[in-house]
């Protein structure tokens, strides 16, 4: 059989890779974006409670109804945006399933999607697999990766489909600012033909005087917005794989039409869990002091390396530069290097734009217990 690829250009993703090269060599991993330490146990005593009252059969395929009324609650009291939780909120299984189903629902052959690079490395293959085309916007930490909404507005044309904007932004932890927001509006006002697909999975994790602004807030950006976001970041549950999507009614029944015949729902008694959670508003309120004592105790510990450290304005994400370590190296040999002769996995800045730009950067996870970040620490002020 003759197979003809859809992503003939695509191989296995670089966390997958640092992950395994982290195992094989024994090294602290700091690469992939995961906690390593557990939730909290009110979370695993909701679930079990749930799956021994006997919800353990599917869910409605757009989502508990109960989980859809506190979210639909929670944007009114947080953002001060308002959505029906029977024909506009959606659960699915993970940010990323939502963003997938996007491009399913909505791109087809021909049509292209701008990307702001870096950006996280499942966006240009959904858009690819669907026939669609990626054009990018080359972000620069030399500006700390502020958005180019000039550059943005020369991409557009007749077969723009979407906008992807993802704020608090992984992997360079900056965050949309009003002025940003001004002036996607006034684009989409010009170019009503455009979805903006809002990715704010690190909602709760922002620091110091920044905060999150969610395109759920706007009234004009309403008619063409799709809001992504995720439980798994909020909880520290990144492996039971539970998300929603918010749009208004006309897009959520393209967006559910799809849905049903990807995963037609999702786990059951994690959503009664969620669900529960969701009234005890301190759990996501209290995430932002949770994580700056971390990103803090992190940053003092590397403060004697000759790793140079960028603005962490939101996530649980460090990026550093190493170019004073070794200038020669592109980041993705150091990254190979660090793992094999120093003993810590990292992720190449490159590896999340398209062009592999080499800015000599590394991203850092400090979403991990403080015995794991004093670890890798001490191995690299040793460099």
């Amino acid at each position: 059989m003759l197979l003809q690829s859809k992503l003939p250009n695509i191989g296995t993703s670089i966390f997958t890779t640092m992950s395994k090269m982290a195992a094989d060599h024994q090294a602290i991993n700091l690469s992939q974006g995961f906690p390593n330490f557990d939730c909290n146990p009110k979370i695993i005593d909701l679930m079990q409670k749930h799956m021994r009252e006997g919800h353990n059969q599917y869910a409605p395929m757009a989502g508990l109804m109960l989980l859809r009324e506190r979210l639909a609650q929670k944007y009114v009291n947080l953002y001060h945006s308002t959505y029906n939780p029977d024909t506009e909120i959606t659960i699915t299984t993970g940010a990323t399933q939502a963003f997938y189903t996007c491009m399913s629902a909505f791109v087809g052959f021909g049509h292209e999607v701008i990307l702001f690079d870096p950006c996280y490395d499942s966006y240009e293959p959904s858009v690819l697999v669907h026939g669609g085309i990626a054009k990018f916007v080359h972000l620069s930490p030399h500006n700390d990766f502020a958005y180019d909404w000039a550059a943005a507005q020369n991409l557009i044309s007749a077969k723009t489909k979407a906008i992807v904007v993802n704020s608090p932004n992984n992997p360079t932890g900056s965050v949309l600012t009003q002025s940003d927001v001004e002036t996607l509006i006034k684009i989409i006002e010009k170019n009503p033909h455009i979805l903006v697909i809002s990715d704010e999975v690190y909602e709760h994790i922002v620091f110091d005087e920044n905060k999150h602004i969610s395109l759920s807030h706007f009234d004009e950006l309403k008619d063409n917005l799709l809001v992504i976001s995720s439980f798994g970041k909020t909880y520290h549950t990144t492996g039971w794989k539970v998300g929603y999507l918010l749009a208004n009614e006309k897009l959520t029944n393209e967006f559910r039409k799809v849905h049903q015949f990807t995963v037609f729902s999702v786990n059951t008694p994690a959503q009664f869990a969620f669900a529960d959670l969701l009234e005890d508003e301190a759990m996501y309120l209290e995430l932002p002091d949770f994580y700056a004592q971390k990103r803090h105790y992190f940053s003092q510990q590397l403060k004697n390396s000759k790793f140079g450290l960028k603005a962490c304005k939101s996530t649980y994400f460090q990026l550093v530069d190493y170019s004073s370590i070794n200038n020669n190296l592109d980041d993705l040999a150091f990254t190979h290097w660090l793992i094999r002769d120093v003993g810590v996995a990292a992720i190449p800045l490159s590896a999340f734009y398209h062009t592999k730009t080499d800015y000599k950067m590394l991203r850092l996870c400090f979403a991990k217990t403080e015995q794991t970040l004093h670890d890798a620490a001490q191995k690299l002020i040793k460099i």
